[in-house]
């Protein structure tokens, strides 16, 4: 595998996203088999791991951390040899409760240290943006973490640049993660650049389409209970139908690349960005293989612009909106 930074921090260009194992996917694994398959995933070169506090069966809060249980049962023998990233969510009332934004921080980290299994963490997330709770005063909290020595960075998800613009002066970010993938390409108009000139590692969740552009998901597919496909856009029939060019263009360049429609997306991503680590998600252990697999694909770059002529000439149907600091369902 080789290697991007965040910020300063050394990760595989290929991450690895874990929520599958508790959340959003249907049915979950076993914890043996979720925790094999994050070895295997480390033992394959892997070593950027992300999950967060709210990833549970139906993210019913009694289940809250089942996720970084996992995470951290899989990886606490290897620690020192990942990057860790975890996120939190801030109730309204909490920084009241506690007495401010920092003590509300520090429970939060100190409750996810513990079910990781370990005494700090790589990266810690502000999930999605309260608008009742001032960044600037999560900024300053981060960067007392930091001091502290409970995490080495910190970052946001789903924001925008004014927001980036409001807490980069305070306590510089190490990544923003938000969703992009070539059915979701707003952020390449100003939070990607900004990142990439602030020197902040962009981390995109949900690079594949929710998995659309691996060609693998049937059309005639529901999908029920705990799987959050049945309210992303992109995911309707008829939608999926509507989509598919875009999975002839990369059936096209896979065939040529004797690799997968999914490993092509994912190549055309890193070959695009240097600062770009995508964290593919899935509960398959060969899925998973699979996607860390795209680091070996290399696209020429005649390749890569006939892959960006491509797309612009291919309309979205169901796209994503960019809502900022809100979404639906956690990715």
């Amino acid at each position: 595998m080789e290697w991007r930074k965040l910020k300063d921090l050394t990760v595989s260009e290929i991450g690895m996203g874990c929520i599958g194992f508790s959340h959003g996917y249907g049915e979950i694994p076993s914890e043996t088999y979720a925790i094999e398959a994050i070895r295997d995933a480390y033992h394959f070169g892997c070593n950027f791991f992300d999950t967060a506090e709210a990833y549970g069966p139906y993210l019913d809060p009694k289940n809250r951390g089942h996720n970084e249980r996992i995470v951290g049962k899989a990886l606490k023998d290897v620690r020192k040899d990942v990057i860790l990233a975890t996120k939190l969510h801030i109730a309204t009332q909490e920084p009241a409760e506690d007495g401010s934004v920092y003590r509300t921080l520090r429970r939060h980290i100190e409750a996810s240290l513990e079910r990781l299994q370990t005494d700090y963490v790589d990266l810690y997330y502000l999930h999605r943006v309260n608008p009742e709770i001032p960044v600037e005063e999560v900024a300053q909290g981060m960067g007392r973490l930091i001091q502290d020595g409970l995490i080495r960075g910190w970052g946001m998800s789903m924001v925008n640049v004014p927001l980036l613009e409001r807490v980069q002066q305070i306590t510089p970010l190490s990544a923003v993660q938000n969703i992009y993938s070539m059915m979701d390409r707003g952020y390449e108009k100003g939070v990607i650049p900004y990142c990439l000139e602030h020197n902040i590692g962009f981390v995109p969740f949900s690079p594949i389409a929710s998995g659309y552009l691996s060609g693998k998901v049937d059309p005639n597919q529901e999908f029920h209970g705990d799987d959050v496909r049945q309210w992303v856009p992109q995911m309707k029939k008829e939608n999926m139908l509507a989509n598919r060019p875009f999975l002839e263009v990369l059936s096209q360049m896979a065939a040529k690349k004797n690799a997968t429609n999914a490993q092509i997306s994912l190549a055309w991503m890193l070959h695009k960005y240097p600062h770009v680590a995508p964290i593919p998600g899935s509960k398959n252990k060969e899925r998973i293989l699979e996607n860390l697999g795209a680091w070996k694909v290399k696209l020429t770059d005649e390749e890569f612009q006939e892959l960006e002529e491509a797309l612009d000439r291919i309309p979205i149907h169901g796209q994503r909106q960019d809502r900022g600091a809100k979404t639906e369902f956690f990715d």
